[in-house]
C-alpha cells in the first residue's frame, strides 16, 4: 500500500470511503491524470502519483457512482516507435463500466497528424468525446435469480440484435423499443419462450463507436463490431439513459431471460477495436500504452499488424491485453451472470507469435479459469489470415462454416455434396472425431448476421448492398443462393412454394442436425433485407425485424421443429452415431431412396440428389429423415419400422403421398420425416 493508502490492484476503480483507488496500466507512460467533470462539465485533475511496476495508482476525491470521468496519459509522442501518448487528450479508461456520451469524431485527435498533437483540452465534457462513469456494482438486486444452466446438447441458439429485435415490436411500449427493457418486456420474452428456443446470442453489446466514414455518408453502425469498452454495455441501447443506469438495465435484461429460462450469450470483439490503423483516431487504448495493447508490425512500429480487416488487432501476445480480455470476461460472467461467449474471429485472439495456436496463452488462461469454467465458450473459428474450424479445445464449439455451405449446395441443387452433406447432419465427424471432439463442438447454421436472412437466401441470386454506398463492391459475392426464377418479391405462385419449401427445408436441416443449432433471429418470420448482405451499416427498416408482415405459418412450423429436438433424444445426440451393429445409445442407418446402403460410387454420383438418416436412441422413439434436393419427386423405400409402423410427424411437401405402406414419394426439393414409436 502506498503512502496514500491507494493499491495498484484491482485496475480500475475501486469504491472507497470519499472517493475511489483508481489504477491504470501503462507500461512506457511518463505521467497519469484523472479528469472528472461535475454537471456542468467542468474539469478536476488528480495525478496517480504512486507507480508500482507499470500500474499508476493513487486515491481520487470525489469519485462517486454517477460521476462522469477519464483520463490523460503524459509520455513520449514518438509515432514511429508506436508511442503515441498527450495529455491533451481525455482519453475513455480501458475499464470504465459505463460510458456516458459519444465522440464527435471532427473532435477526435487523429494518429496520422504531423507531430506532436497541440496541448489544448479536447473537451468541455459536454459530448466531444465519451466518458466513463462510475458504477456501484453491488446497486443492483438480483433477488433469488437463477441461472438456467442449459446442457449444451439441449441448447438452441438464436442470434438477434438488441436494437433491432423489438424496434417496430408493437407489443412493447414505444419508450422501451430497441432497448435493453424492450428486449426485458414480457412481450418479447413470451415470444421468444414461445419459440422455443434456449438462449440468445446478443450481437455486440459492448461499448462501440460510429464510424466516422459511415457518419458521412448518413450510415450508421448497426452490427457494433467496433468496440472500445469492453466492460460497459452500449449506452445507445438503455433505455434509462447514460449515466450508469445502463448497467442496471441490462442486469435487469439478463434476469427477466433467466427467469424465462433462456440463457444469454455475447457476441464479443476482443481481436480488435475502433481505433483502427496509424490514420485512425485515438479513443483509448492507443494514449494509454498503444505498444503494450495493439500488435505493431516487427521493425516498423508506427504501423499495426493486422489480421481482422479493421486496422489493428489486440496484442494478445502481451500481459497487459490478455489480463484485460480475461478480467473483462469474469466481469460479465459474475457481475452480469452472463452464460457464454461467442467470440468474434477468435482465430486473432490465438495468434501468440503471429501463427494460430491450440496451445496459445489466450486459450490456456480460459482452459483453466474457474470463473469460465461453466459458460459455453463458441469460436468463430477463423480470421483475414487463416481458417481454423477443428482447431479449437475439446470443450468449445466452433461457428461451422461448412455446414453452412455444404446445407447450401445440397439445397439448391449442387451436384455431388452427397458425402459431404451427410456429415454435417451427423454432426461433422470428417472434422471433429478424430480429435475426440463430440457433434456439440459444431454450432450448425445456414444463415448468420453475417450474409443473407433465409428469406434472402432463397429468393436472390446476387447481393444488393447499393443503400451501403460502396456501388455493391462489398459483402460476399458468392452466397450460394438461389431466386427460383425471379430477382427478389415476386407474386409468382409457383416460385413463392418453392421459396417457402426452401426455407422449411433450410430450418429442419439445421434443427435436424447433430450439433448446436443457431437459426438468425426473424428467419422464423420471413424476415429480409431486401437482398442486403452486408447490412452492418443499416440501422433503419432493412436490418429491424419486420413485424408487420411476419409469416406466421413459418412461425409455427419453426415452434414445431424446435419442439421435436427439445423432446426427442433420437434428434440430439451427445456423441457420434454408430452403426447398429456396434452398439452404444445412438445409432444410425444411411440409406439411399430405396432403402439400400450406399456403395462407394453413390457418394459422388452427381445425379443423386437424395438421403435417408433412420435415427435412433436406446428406449425411445425413432426417426426416418428423407431429404430430397432433386426438381422432381422422389419415391423412398420405408425400412422396417423399430416399432408398430412408420407416421408422418413434419414435411415441407403439402402433397406427400403414401404408397400402400411401404414407400413415400417426397415432392420436388422437400424433406419428409417420419416417426417409429418405441417398443414397450
Amino acid at each position: 500500500m502506498s503512502a496514500d493508502g491507494s493499491n495498484p490492484y484491482p485496475l480500475g476503480i475501486t469504491l472507497v470511503e470519499g472517493g475511489a483507488n483508481v489504477a491504470v496500466y501503462s507500461e512506457n507512460a511518463d505521467n497519469v491524470y484523472v479528469s472528472r467533470f461535475d454537471a456542468r462539465g467542468r474539469e478536476t485533475r488528480t495525478e496517480l502519483h504512486n507507480r508500482t511496476g507499470h500500474v499508476f495508482h493513487g486515491f481520487v476525491p470525489g469519485l462517486v457512482p454517477g460521476t462522469r470521468y477519464g483520463i490523460r496519459v503524459a509520455g513520449p509522442w514518438d509515432p514511429a516507435n508506436g508511442l503515441r501518448f498527450s495529455p491533451a487528450k481525455v482519453l475513455l479508461p480501458t475499464r470504465a463500466r459505463a460510458v456516458s456520451g459519444s465522440w464527435d469524431n471532427s473532435q477526435a485527435v487523429f494518429g496520422h497528424q504531423l507531430g506532436r498533437p497541440k496541448r489544448r483540452s479536447d473537451t468541455n465534457g459536454k459530448g466531444h468525446v465519451a466518458l466513463g462513469v462510475v458504477v456501484d456494482p453491488q446497486e443492483f438486486d438480483w433477488g433469488d435469480h437463477e441461472r438456467p444452466y442449459t446442457p449444451l446438447s439441449e441448447t438452441i441458439i438464436y442470434e438477434t440484435h438488441v436494437k433491432g429485435f423489438t424496434k417496430l415490436m408493437e407489443w412493447v411500449p414505444e419508450e422501451f423499443r430497441g432497448t435493453y427493457a424492450g428486449l426485458a418486456h414480457p412481450a418479447a420474452v413470451e415470444y421468444l419462450k414461445n419459440l422455443g428456443v434456449t438462449a440468445v446470442e446478443l450481437m455486440p453489446v459492448h461499448q462501440f463507436v460510429q464510424d466516422p466514414h459511415l457518419q458521412e455518408k448518413g450510415l450508421r453502425n448497426y452490427w457494433g463490431y467496433n468496440s472500445i469498452g469492453f466492460f460497459a454495455p452500449h449506452n445507445e441501447y438503455a433505455a434509462t439513459g447514460d449515466t450508469g443506469h445502463q448497467v442496471d438495465e441490462f442486469k435487469g435484461m439478463v434476469k427477466a431471460l433467466h427467469a424465462a429460462g433462456l440463457e444469454v450469450i455475447l457476441d464479443v470483439v476482443y481481436n480488435h477495436t475502433a481505433e483502427g490503423n496509424d490514420l485512425g483516431p485515438t479513443y483509448s487504448f492507443k494514449g494509454i500504452d498503444n505498444p503494450s495493447y495493439y500488435r505493431l508490425v516487427e521493425g516498423d512500429r508506427a504501423h499495426y499488424f493486422d489480421t481482422t480487416g479493421t486496422g489493428n488487432s489486440v496484442n494478445v501476445s502481451h500481459p497487459a491485453a490478455l489480463q484485460l480480455i480475461m478480467d473483462s470476461l469474469r466481469y460479465w460472467v459474475e457481475d452480469y451472470h452472463i452464460d457464454g461467449f461467442r467470440f468474434d474471429l477468435a482465430t486473432t485472439l490465438t495468434r501468440q507469435g503471429g501463427d494460430a495456436s491450440l496451445h496459445s496463452a489466450f486459450l490456456t488462461l480460459i482452459q483453466q479459469d474457474p470463473v469460465l469454467a461453466r459458460v459455453k465458450m463458441i469460436a468463430e473459428p477463423w480470421d483475414t489470415a487463416g481458417y481454423q474450424l477443428g482447431g479449437f479445445p475439446a470443450d468449445w464449439s466452433e461457428w461451422n462454416g461448412k455446414f453452412r455451405d455444404d446445407v447450401r449446395d445440397f439445397w439448391r441443387g449442387t451436384p455431388g455434396v452427397l458425402g459431404t452433406l451427410s456429415q454435417r447432419v451427423l454432426g461433422s465427424p470428417d472434422i471433429y472425431e478424430d480429435s475426440r471432439r463430440a457433434p456439440l463442438s459444431s454450432v450448425n447454421f445456414v444463415t448468420a448476421h453475417d450474409g443473407f436472412t433465409l428469406a434472402d437466401l432463397t429468393s436472390y441470386d446476387e447481393k444488393h448492398n447499393e443503400a451501403n454506398g460502396e456501388d455493391n463492391r462489398d459483402g460476399e459475392s458468392d452466397n450460394r443462393s438461389r431466386n427460383y426464377g425471379v430477382e427478389g418479391p415476386t407474386d409468382d405462385p409457383a416460385i413463392n412454394a418453392v421459396r417457402i419449401r426452401q426455407r422449411k427445408n433450410f430450418l429442419a436441416t439445421v434443427l435436424l442436425s447433430a450439433g448446436v443449432p443457431m437459426i438468425l433471429g426473424g428467419d422464423e418470420i420471413g424476415r429480409t433485407q431486401q437482398g442486403n448482405n452486408n447490412a452492418y451499416c443499416q440501422d433503419n427498416e432493412i436490418s429491424w425485424y419486420d413485424w408487420a408482415n411476419a409469416d406466421w405459418d413459418l412461425h409455427a412450423f419453426t415452434a414445431v421443429l424446435i419442439r421435436l429436438r427439445r423432446s426427442e433424444p433420437a434428434l440430439r445426440p451427445e456423441w457420434y452415431r454408430h452403426a447398429p451393429d456396434v452398439g452404444g445409445p445412438d445409432t444410425v442407418r444411411i440409406v439411399r431412396a430405396d432403402g439400400e446402403p450406399f456403395a462407394d460410387e453413390d457418394w459422388g454420383d452427381p445425379e443423386a440428389r437424395s438421403i435417408a438418416f433412420q435415427l435412433m436412441h436406446e428406449g425411445a422413439d425413432s426417426f426416418l429423415l428423407m431429404l430430397n434436393a432433386a426438381e422432381n419427386g422422389v419415391e423412398f423405400v420405408l425400412p422396417d419400422p423399430p416399432g408398430a409402423h412408420w407416421e408422418l410427424e413434419l414435411s415441407s411437401d403439402p402433397e406427400l403421398a403414401l404408397n400402400d405402406g411401404e414407400s413415400v414419394i417426397v415432392g420436388e426439393t422437400s424433406f419428409a420425416l417420419f416417426r417409429s414409436a418405441a417398443r414397450t
